[in-house]
Formats: structure tokens, C-alpha cells, sequence
């Protein structure tokens, strides 16, 4: 999987950090077919998942959950690059705007508001094929890595 600019050194840097036993990019984002399209260096991350019918509702439409789990998938890698250390996500947001159906892309940008020395606040938008807002998420997050007390 192709990396945006200085995401791979990053990246690997984690890599080193964790040890071999660390898998990037994680199953959950392959299952997903997520690939990564753009990385502002510990700031935001932007990441574009096809939405495929194994993801849709009863309606046809992504189901909320794999929203969410879109969202997810670039506010955890973005909170471990963010802290350069292994993060936990303490809770996640989600404001549904309108649906997205199969055959669509959707595209996560997640942005880092605010960072202390362990604790992280953070917003992203799933936007459509056409750029419409599909759903906006919050997360907080805090360090489990390297002299972390947790």
C-alpha cells in the first residue's frame, strides 16, 4: 500500500517503537479496503474507503456502525501519530448527516484540535464522492504507549 509523503517514516518510526508484533496498516482498515490519500505531519490524515455492499443496511444505504468505523480508522492512526506512542481512544462521537450507498467513496479527513502530554482531542468529516458532508465525529484519546501510567 502506497503511503502519502512522510506517513511511512512515521510510520515506521511506530513500527520500531512497537516491535514486529505491531501490524500497520491494522486488519481493520485493510478489511475496509481503506488506502491512505494525504498526511499533514501529526496534524490530520486523510484516508478513502469504497463503499461496497458488504457495508449497507437493510435500505441499501452504509450501515452506521461502518460509518463510525470509517471514522475510526483514520482518528486511531492519527492519535498514534499524532502522540508518537500507541493511543486508546476514550470515546467517539458520531453525527449522522445523510446516507452514502454502494458504489460511493467515502473520504475521512481527521484533524488534530488540541494535544496535551497525554491526552488528544479530535474532529473528522466523512464526506461523498461529490464532497457532501456524510458525517462529522469527535474522539478523545490518550496515551497507553511509553511512560504512560494506564
Amino acid at each position: 500500500m502506497p503511503y502519502p509523503p512522510k506517513l511511512e517514516e512515521e510510520i515506521g518510526y511506530l513500527q520500531e517503537l512497537l516491535g514486529a508484533s505491531a501490524v500497520f496498516p491494522p486488519p481493520c482498515f485493510v478489511t475496509m479496503n481503506a488506502e491512505f490519500a494525504a498526511y499533514e505531519s501529526r496534524s490530520s490524515l486523510t484516508v478513502t474507503f469504497p463503499v461496497t455492499e458488504n457495508l449497507l443496511n437493510p435500505v441499501g444505504a452504509m450501515q452506521g456502525g461502518f460509518i463510525t468505523a470509517a471514522l475510526d480508522n483514520v482518528l486511531g492512526p492519527l492519535s498514534y501519530l499524532a502522540m508518537k506512542n500507541p493511543a486508546s481512544t476514550l470515546d467517539i462521537h458520531t453525527q449522522y448527516i445523510r446516507a452514502v450507498s454502494a458504489g460511493d467513496t467515502l473520504t475521512v479527513t481527521a484533524r488534530v484540535v488540541s494535544m496535551g502530554p497525554a491526552t488528544l482531542v479530535m474532529t473528522a468529516e466523512a464526506r461523498n464522492v461529490r464532497g457532501k458532508l456524510v458525517a462529522t465525529a469527535t474522539a478523545n484519546a490518550i496515551t497507553v504507549g511509553k511512560g504512560s501510567r494506564l
